[in-house]
């Protein structure tokens, strides 16, 4: 018995960077079987950007104005991008909510008494959130097809670009999910974990240009606006679509948004995991 406790150490400190990968997609598949015994999980992740696709395109549709018109049409291609940039950092919130409630029940002290790695447990988590995530993107997408949303009907595109803006999609909702992680390791409950997931979304998610044309805004909240990380995804989406709505600015990020969304994204990502796994350690001692 006393050997082969000795052992795990070892196999871990040999290759640690092997252990972590081995470790978090233990705990990501732990994850993705609780989301597929739990399907209303994924339900209820899908019905919420549909909703806002179809609130959006059928009411404020033909009110907004894009560029020089108010066309719905141009509206509704203009809009998918933003649409598709909100759901998945809106993930965020089920990323908090899931840890914190990890903690509460104690899931994460037993995954301490365990020889494995020390970020294994987020990082498992996170990439976990990313698979529910893409298939909520993928459902969207498809219901965007359906009330009339196409690529390309500003400007030429390819298929090779609309799936790097998918891409760019899904880095900037993993980007988010680290930031899902340190808020449900740093509150009490569940509950508290959902609010404080989501409530400092909606400034980063309407100062933006997802659902307005930044060209209108007052001078100092355009400002915001396209120095905003998200907005930089959306216009980098819109750009790889080929939708109307990319606003020509002198605002570095607005005139190179493919690079602006990938910095963005992986900035969060170094800065808020470093921070998730250091409060993880502190909070689970």
């Amino acid at each position: 018995m006393s050997a082969a406790t000795d052992a795990a150490p070892v196999t871990a400190s040999a290759n640690p960077l092997g252990q972590s990968i081995r470790d978090s997609l233990v705990i990501a598949r732990r994850n993705l079987i609780r989301m597929t015994r739990i399907p209303e999980m994924v339900l209820f992740g899908v019905i919420q950007p549909v909703m806002f696709v179809v609130l959006f395109t059928y009411v404020f549709g033909g009110s907004i104005k894009v560029g020089s018109t108010t066309d719905s049409g141009v509206y509704k291609d203009f809009l998918m991008a933003g649409i598709f940039a909100q759901t998945v950092t809106f993930a965020t919130a089920g990323s908090a909510a899931g840890i914190a409630d990890d903690m509460q029940k104690g899931l994460v002290d037993r995954f301490r008494s365990l020889p494995m790695a020390r970020g294994a447990v987020l990082t498992g988590r996170t990439v976990a959130d990313l698979v529910q995530t893409s298939i909520t993107l993928l459902v969207l997408a498809i219901v965007a097809l359906l009330v009339g949303w196409r690529t390309g009907s500003a400007e030429p595109t390819n298929i090779g670009r609309v799936l790097a803006g998918f891409g760019l999609l899904l880095l900037l909702g993993y980007a988010f999910t680290w930031i899902g992680a340190l808020i449900g390791l740093s509150v009490r409950t569940p509950e508290a974990a959902t609010s404080g997931g989501i409530i400092w979304l909606f400034p980063v998610t309407f100062v933006s240009n997802a659902f307005v044309d930044s060209s209108q805004m007052t001078p100092w909240l355009r400002h915001i606006a396209e120095w905003n990380p998200f907005s930089a995804t959306v216009q980098a989406c819109r750009e790889l679509f080929g939708n109307p709505g990319v606003v020509q600015s002198d605002a570095w990020p607005m005139q190179h948004p493919v690079w602006a969304s990938v910095i963005w994204s992986v900035l969060i990502i170094a800065v808020f995991r470093t921070l998730a796994v250091r409060k993880y350690r502190s909070a689970a001692t």
